[in-house]
């Protein structure tokens, strides 16, 4: 019974194969035409896409080329091969700015990209291109019933920009004075962050930084520039719990707070 499963499978396979054969080989445009349509509906991508690409340039100027275009570009993207969808996406909107899935082309040429973007700590060029693309589609179709999903997209890519602020700042913060007055980069890193993304999610995370980078620099100033730091690292507290008067990082901002104005004479605090 095995073997005889074995055996019928098989021979779906090659006449699989055969059929896929006959339609690469076939002059009739029109039957590979709804092959590759016959492909796609089935899932089987990589046979419609290799299809689609033998038919663009012949379908061009015919009723044909848009869905064929648009379709390739979906083949990519169900392949997961993402750069190169959302290059067939941009080919399609910039070819038929007003066709009938214009829309569609730009929401999946922004999503691709989004998808391809790195994680924080890497090269983020993808990610500002994304950005872009979601901008663009967001501007040309601000009433879209994806306008929702293109804005969370845009958050979160925006979210990974201000992560990788963030890991420069802890990098900055961690250096301490290692050659230098690391702890004064850290507090210019986290605050462009917060003033090019105001509302980023991490914002509790860079304001904490800074008041720890505040502090941290008081303690390891020269004497004659101690009081002057001790006061910038209180005034940091006063904003932060300010904003944050819940914060689960309100102890050690107590902490920070205390131990500043131990160090600011009595007359000065005043």
């Amino acid at each position: 019974m095995k073997k005889l499963l074995i055996l019928v499978l098989t021979a779906c396979l090659f006449a699989s194969c055969g059929e896929y054969n006959k339609v690469l080989t076939s002059t009739d445009n029109e039957y590979k035409y709804e092959a590759a349509k016959n492909y796609f509906a089935r899932g089987k991508y990589v046979k419609a896409s290799t299809l689609l690409n033998d038919l663009i340039v012949i379908l061009k100027g015919t009723d044909k080329a848009e869905e064929s275009l648009f379709m390739l570009g979906m083949c990519y993207y169900n392949m997961r091969d993402y750069q190169t969808a959302a290059q067939t996406f941009q080919t399609y909107y910039n070819t038929y700015p007003r066709g009938t899935y214009t829309e569609l082309a730009r929401y999946h040429a922004s999503r691709a990209l989004y998808l391809d973007t790195p994680e924080p700590r890497l090269d983020q060029s993808s990610t500002y291109m994304a950005i872009q693309e979601l901008q663009m589609f967001l501007e040309y179709f601000p009433n879209s019933a994806k306008q929702a999903e293109a804005q969370q997209m845009l958050f979160e890519l925006q979210d990974k920009l201000v992560m990788k602020e963030y890991l420069a700042a802890q990098l900055y913060y961690n250096l301490g004075t290692y050659q230098g007055d690391n702890y004064l980069s850290c507090i210019v890193t986290a605050q462009n962050a917060l003033n090019d993304y105001p509302y980023t999610q991490i914002r509790e995370e860079l304001s904490i930084l800074i008041l720890r980078a505040r502090y941290e620099r008081a303690v390891n100033a020269f004497e004659h520039l101690k009081v002057e730091r001790y006061r910038e690292a209180t005034d940091e507290y006063y904003a932060f719990r300010n904003e944050f008067p819940e914060s689960k990082y309100l102890k050690e901002a107590d902490r920070i707070f205390n131990e500043s104005q131990k160090m600011i004479p009595a007359t000065e605090e005043e």
